[in-house]
């Protein structure tokens, strides 16, 4: 496993993995992992074979998973919120340019940024965008954690953006 994240409530988490080419979906009781029981996977093989992060729009109608493998952020429409099975891929956004091993994936709350991680470049990487609408992302900086993490794997933010959360392999720890 390389990637987490749940629905708003908790009562959906979401894993994808380098090794099994999917978005693998679970029920739980709010936020409480030990009551989780797998409900479905979607496949992510055609847009990326070794998916490393994933993330969701607020209402989960848009699903967005980044890899190694394509170097790119695909974007997926969801018929119904937070429900992998009504995800269709519609989209792809190269991040190539800035890093070639892309494994952990941010939004702000209203989807205008978009930030990517990566082990090769040991950057956070930023992008605005056109709400939560990769096609419209155009990069705009860059944050080094190379003095925290030369192998930074994910990154999250707290709600209002004010702090940024980077975990690493190297380090083995979540720096702030």
């Amino acid at each position: 496993p390389q990637g987490l994240a749940f629905n708003t409530d908790g009562t959906k988490m979401f894993v994808v993995g380098s090794s099994g080419d999917d978005v693998n979906e679970y029920a739980c009781d709010a936020f409480d992992v030990s009551s989780c029981v797998f409900t479905d996977a979607f496949p992510v093989s055609d847009q990326e074979t070794v998916p490393q992060g994933l993330a969701f729009n607020t209402d989960g109608t848009k699903m967005f998973v980044v890899g190694s493998t394509g170097d790119d952020v695909n974007e997926y429409a969801c018929t119904t919120g937070f429900d992998v099975s009504s995800c269709g891929f519609t989209d792809a956004f190269s991040v190539a340019a800035q890093e070639t091993f892309p494994e952990g994936l941010a939004f702000n709350t209203d989807g205008t940024k978009m930030f990517v991680v990566g082990a090769v470049g040991n950057n956070v990487y930023e992008y605005a965008c056109e709400a939560f609408d990769v096609d419209t992302c155009g990069f705009t900086d860059a944050f080094s954690v190379q003095d925290e993490d030369t192998s930074p794997r994910g990154l999250a933010f707290n709600t209002d953006g004010t702090k940024m959360f980077v975990i690493g392999d190297d380090g083995q720890d979540v720096n702030e």
